[in-house]
């Protein structure tokens, strides 16, 4: 829901490419978080790739491993700037990822980028996505914390700057940043003596193809237990018109006790649409 508040950050997201919102969660929530996710973070692989990281861990599925993470999935302000970016360019706005990230001493910067670049599409003229960091720990320029470079969504066709023109916010456990799809960003360099642990939640245009495929993450079973909020999130939900449906219908039909074996197609259009579609029909009656 559109708020003062809401409009103002979306404003400052858009100016600078980036925005910090401080005290967004208790931070309880976040230490819980992170002992729900110890057994993943002593269990996952380092990473393979120079884009990666070969010094850094990562894992999905949050959702799945602690209920806590729907705290930061759902978050009530974070959900209304993401819209007020996306939603001139879709629908409905879709969970892109959900991703633990753990990078160890003496891991190197990661490659600059923007994660727009991962669809094909035209640069300059819609945004595909908003980027959310959580962190776990707190995050300094020492320890591998985010860097940005300010401004850098505002030209979009350079892809390297200086360094030392990048910015590293710092950030305790509770606050989260904001960045959108087309910002030039990435991990730090890892110069302390302790591995730095973050989650990022990423939402994008809801016809887009998402990073971390949701609706196999969240199979059925396990998302007909989320919220028809969160479902929907995840994928569970058509894009009108008529996008990502089974047999016609609206995907949280799979989420019930009993799933009709032969389903009949139901329009899921734009009332604009809609509107046209029965003004055609009415003509041809005439």
């Amino acid at each position: 829901m559109r708020t003062p508040s809401s409009d103002r950050r979306a404003a400052l997201l858009a100016r600078n490419g980036y925005h910090v919102l401080r005290n967004a969660l208790a931070p309880s929530i976040l230490h819980r978080l992170q002992i729900d996710l110890a057994p993943s973070f002593a269990l996952t692989p380092m990473c393979q790739g120079v884009f990666y990281g070969e010094r850094t861990r990562r894992f999905g599925a949050l959702l799945r491993r602690s209920r806590h993470a729907e705290a930061l999935v759902m978050h009530p302000l974070v959900l209304a700037v993401v819209e007020q970016l996306l939603l001139p360019w879709c629908d409905r706005i879709a969970l892109n990822l959900t991703q633990a990230v753990e990078i160890h001493p003496g891991a190197l910067p990661q490659l600059p980028h923007r994660d727009q670049d991962m669809w094909l599409g035209p640069k300059g003229q819609l945004e595909y996505l908003v980027n959310v960091m959580w962190p776990l720990d707190v995050f300094t320029e020492a320890n591998g914390g985010t860097r940005l470079w300010p401004g850098s969504h505002d030209d979009q066709e350079i892809a390297d700057l200086p360094g030392e023109a990048a910015i590293v916010p710092e950030m305790v456990p509770g606050d989260a940043l904001l960045f959108l799809g087309s910002t030039l960003h990435g991990g730090g360099a890892n110069a302390s003596n302790a591995p730095r642990r973050g989650v990022i939640v990423s939402y994008c245009l809801g016809w887009l193809k998402p990073f971390e495929l949701q609706w196999l993450v969240y199979p059925p079973a396990v998302a007909k237990h989320f919220s028809p909020e969160l479902a929907a999130l995840v994928g569970y939900a058509q894009h009108r018109p008529n996008l990502g449906n089974v047999e016609g219908q609206c995907p949280s039909v799979l989420l019930g006790d009993e799933v009709p074996e032969h389903l009949g197609a139901v329009d899921a259009l734009r009332p604009d649409q809609e509107a046209m579609a029965a003004s055609f029909l009415a003509c041809q009656s005439d």
